[in-house]
C-alpha cells in the first residue's frame, strides 16, 4: 500500500474487520494510517482502498465528488463516439464500479461490497451529473460471487432501487463513421466493447489504406470490426462467432451502415476448427482479427490460456497472405503484455513464419491504466505484418 496499489489481500491483514462494504481504516503494523478501505468478508481482495488520505472523509460527497472528476476527465481524450466509459473502477479511485455511456443510457457495473454499499448515493450522482434519467445495473460478472453476492439486473431508479427490466433496452451509438446497435440487458459486460474502438479506428485505416480484399474476423461479436473493415472498402468480411444472436447483431449493423450483405459472410461455428478446415483447404486471408474472449480471467489459468491463445495464433499467422495484417488481442487479466507478445512468438515460430511488429494496441484511452495499478492494463493487442517470402 506504500505504492498506492489499491488492493489488500486476505493473506496481508494480521487482525480486524468489518462489515459487508464497511469503510475501514487500515494501518501497518507499527500503526502508521496507509488507507481507507471497503471491507469485503467473502473475497481475497479483503479491502479496497477508497483514499490514501487520512483526513479524507469516505461519504456521499467524496462520492459526488470522485465521479465528477472521472466525468471530467474523459474529456482530457479524443473519443469519437456517443458511447464512452464514464468510470473504469480502481483507475478512477472507485474500486468495483463500472459504468459506461450508451447514447442517452447509462449502464453501470457494481463488483464490489464497497461500491454496493454506497449504491444509491453513486446513483444519484451519476444522474444529477450527466442530466441523464435511465440508468441500466448490469452486476452480472461472475466477480460478484467471489464478493459474496447475488446478481442484479434492471433498471435502476433514483436512490438505487430496481424497477423491473423493461423492453426498451436496445440502443444505437455513433462510432467515428459508423453506426452500431447493442443491448445493455443482453449484450457481454455492459452490452458492447466500448474498450476496442481505438482498434476498430485503426483496422478501417489499415484497410483502406492496404485496400484489403478477404478479411476475416473471428469471435466477431455483433460485428464491430466487420463494420469497421467494411468501411475501409473491404471487398468481402468473414466474420466468426459461435453465438447466432450475435451474428444476427452483426447482420444488423451491417445492414444499419448501408452495406451490402452480400460482402459479408456470417458463420455460426468455432473459431479454431474453421481456422483449420481454412488451413485444409489453403483458404487465405488479406487480414485476420482475432479478439477471442477471456481465456485467463486469473494468473492461475495462464498456462491453459497460453496454449489456446497460441493455437490461434498459429492457425492464422499460416493462412495470412505475406504481407497480410493480423490485429491480435488477449483481454485475460492472467495474461500480461509481456507473456501474450512470447506466445504469439512461438505461434509464429511453429507456423513456419516470421511477421513485424507493426503496432501495440491497447484499451481506448477512457479506459485507463494508473502506474499504481498495473492489472488495470487486461487488454493487449499486436498488429502484425507477416513478412513476404520469408519463412523460419
Amino acid at each position: 500500500m506504500l505504492r498506492r496499489h489499491p488492493w489488500i489481500f486476505d493473506g496481508a491483514i494480521a487482525k480486524g474487520g468489518g462489515d459487508a462494504g464497511e469503510t475501514v481504516r487500515v494501518e501497518s503494523h507499527a500503526g502508521q494510517f496507509l488507507g481507507w478501505a471497503a471491507f469485503s468478508p467473502s473475497s481475497k481482495i479483503r479491502a479496497r482502498v477508497w483514499s490514501f488520505d487520512e483526513n479524507e472523509r469516505i461519504d456521499a460527497a467524496f462520492f459526488v465528488a470522485r465521479i465528477a472528476a472521472a466525468i471530467k476527465a474523459r474529456d482530457l481524450f479524443d473519443i469519437q463516439s456517443d458511447g464512452r466509459r464514464l468510470i473504469h473502477g480502481e483507475s478512477d479511485g472507485l474500486p468495483g464500479l463500472v459504468v459506461d455511456r450508451y447514447a442517452d443510457t447509462l449502464v453501470a457495473q457494481f463488483s464490489s461490497c464497497g461500491s454496493e454499499r454506497w449504491k444509491g448515493v453513486i446513483v444519484d450522482a451519476l444522474l444529477a451529473q450527466t442530466g441523464l434519467t435511465r440508468l441500466y445495473e448490469r452486476s452480472d460478472a461472475s466477480v460478484r460471487s467471489l464478493e459474496g453476492l447475488p446478481e442484479a439486473t434492471g433498471w435502476l431508479t433514483p436512490g438505487g432501487d430496481l424497477a423491473g427490466h423493461g423492453s426498451d433496452t436496445e440502443i444505437i451509438i455513433t462510432e467515428h463513421d459508423w453506426k452500431l446497435s447493442l443491448d445493455v440487458a443482453q449484450g457481454h459486460k455492459t452490452g458492447f466493447y466500448l474498450d476496442q474502438r481505438d482498434s476498430r479506428h485503426k483496422f478501417a485505416a489499415y484497410t483502406r489504406r492496404r485496400q484489403f480484399e478477404r478479411v476475416l474476423n473471428c469471435y466477431s461479436y455483433t460485428g464491430g470490426f466487420t463494420v469497421a473493415a467494411l468501411a475501409g472498402g473491404a471487398r468481402h468480411v468473414t466474420s466468426i462467432d459461435s453465438s447466432g444472436p450475435a451474428l444476427d447483431r452483426a447482420k444488423a449493423n451491417v445492414a444499419l451502415n448501408g452495406f451490402e450483405a452480400s460482402r459479408t459472410t456470417m458463420l455460426d461455428a468455432d473459431v479454431n476448427a474453421s481456422l483449420r478446415q481454412y488451413q485444409k483447404e489453403g483458404r487465405t486471408f488479406d487480414a485476420i482479427v482475432l479478439d477471442p474472449p477471456k481465456f485467463a480471467p486469473t494468473v492461475t489459468h495462464a498456462e491453459r490460456a497460453a496454449r489456446a491463445y497460441k493455437d490461434i495464433n498459429r492457425l492464422a499467422l499460416a493462412i495470412l497472405e505475406p504481407g497480410g495484417v493480423l490485429f491480435t488481442y488477449s483481454c485475460s487479466g492472467g495474461i500480461s503484455a509481456d507473456l501474450f507478445h512470447k506466445i504469439v512468438a512461438s505461434a509464429g515460430t511453429d507456423a513456419g513464419v516470421d511477421a513485424f511488429i507493426s503496432e501495440r494496441m491497447g484499451g481506448a484511452p477512457d479506459h485507463p491504466m494508473t502506474v499504481a495499478f498495473p492489472e488495470g492494463e487486461y487488454l493487449k493487442g499486436l498488429v502484425l505484418v507477416k513478412k513476404p517470402g520469408l519463412a523460419v
